[in-house]
């Protein structure tokens, strides 16, 4: 059912708080709630399908989630935090990854499509009532969205991930590194390679510096391996694109931590 609404605009967290009591429960984690009108199979695209493809023992972590469909969504002026906000959270989170600390960036659902430079694809709201992620899909290609899906959740696995998929993952970077291996998954983790590899002797070793390249590399490959469960996806080659042997070596790992559900595989 759409929502109604006579503004141009409204902050990301005053529609999730107008939306919470109205959401559609899917599965006993998942719940929807969409600001565009959704036909039948557009409700298993968007929401049926990329859920049934997570792994179980990731959809065991992951909290109750509500996902909110809205048309489309822009990044307005950044605040300045107070401590206390800090320490509570307020939940909105920047999907630029380009936030500073003490500072968060007001979010806007709108109904006409905001200039490319502002323009945001997934948001993310936490409060006492549960999370609730924000997903804009106007003019959206399906796989698009299905990538900022996977993305949102590989992002909740990752700032939770367990000591047997950190210890994992951490070796086969440091394996990665010691053989100066080239290239990475995506943009995030790139940059932080190249920052490790400039500003760390020991690349090895294990610092601040290492642990948010490995985090955001484990990431950005997590998301890849859902994404490549749930669809026919093919990976871009370039100049800054990981081998496609350690790519294996490390959807591997994954497979092993995450096992897809009955019928999904990964690789061919």
């Amino acid at each position: 059912m759409p929502i109604e609404t006579n503004r141009s605009r409204v902050t990301v967290e005053e529609l999730v708080t107008r939306c919470r009591r109205e959401m559609i429960p899917l599965t006993n984690t998942f719940s929807y709630f969409s600001a565009v009108p959704l036909v039948e199979d557009e409700v298993r695209q968007y929401l049926q399908e990329p859920i049934a493809a997570l792994p179980p023992a990731i959809a065991a972590e992951l909290p109750p989630i509500g996902v909110l469909l809205v048309p489309y969504l822009e990044k307005g002026e950044v605040r300045t935090r107070t401590e206390a906000q800090r320490k509570a959270g307020d939940g909105e989170h920047d999907h630029s990854h380009g936030r500073g600390a003490g500072e968060n960036r007001v979010e806007y659902v709108v109904f006409e499509r905001p200039p490319e430079s502002r323009q945001i694809f997934s948001s993310r709201v936490a409060s006492e009532e549960g999370l609730t992620l924000v997903f804009a899909i106007k003019e959206e290609d399906v796989a698009d969205y299905h990538y900022s899906f996977y993305a949102e959740i590989a992002s909740l696995v990752a700032e939770n991930w367990k000591p047997e998929a950190r210890d994992l993952y951490y070796r086969l970077l440091r394996e990665e590194l010691k053989l100066e291996v080239h290239g990475e998954v995506d943009e995030r983790s790139w940059h932080l390679k190249q920052g490790l590899l400039r500003r760390q002797s020991n690349i090895r070793k294990e610092t601040k510096l290492f642990r948010d390249y490995a985090s955001q590399s484990f990431e950005d490959t997590l998301t890849l391996y859902l994404h490549g469960l749930c669809c026919d996806i093919e990976v871009e080659t370039g100049p800054r694109q990981l081998p496609s042997r350690y790519l294996r070596k490390r959807l591997e790992a994954l497979h092993s931590l995450y096992q897809p559900p009955e019928g999904y595989a990964v690789f061919p």
